[in-house]
């Protein structure tokens, strides 16, 4: 997946995720959910610092509607507080018609400096 700062402080991704990740027949498993919005939400940190890595020490998921596989979906993260130590921030999924089908509030905490690393060692690429 690609996650975009939308300049409005929001993280937001677009993605059809494919059918070998359905739990039930046609519905994306709910672990495959959870670990999505883990991911958008942890980068709402880099809106402020792009050095700036946090890691998940809470996440709460709440399956409201369910997500079907094949269909284009839209992600958002959006922070609610955040400092050098820790952060909240909640992220969801939107169905194509914009109903919030997943939602998780989670709580943020900053990296141990042990485990940081440059971008370029992940293999991430950030674009202007």
């Amino acid at each position: 997946m690609a996650f975009y700062d939308n300049g409005d402080g929001e993280v937001v991704a677009e993605h059809v995720i494919p059918a070998p990740y359905q739990g039930y027949p046609g519905i994306v498993h709910g672990g495959v959910q959870a670990a999505i919005l883990d991911e958008i939400v942890a980068r709402v940190s880099f809106t402020q610092d792009i050095h700036h890595f946090m890691m998940s020490i809470r996440l709460d998921v709440k399956y409201r509607k369910p997500v079907p596989v094949e269909t284009p979906l839209r992600f958002a993260a959006r922070c609610e507080q955040l400092d050098q130590r820790r952060g909240r921030a909640t992220g969801t999924i939107y169905l194509p018609d914009g109903t919030a089908a997943t939602e998780a509030s989670v709580l943020l905490a900053q990296l141990p400096p042990a485990l940081k690393c440059p971008v370029a060692e992940l293999g991430w690429k950030v674009d202007p």
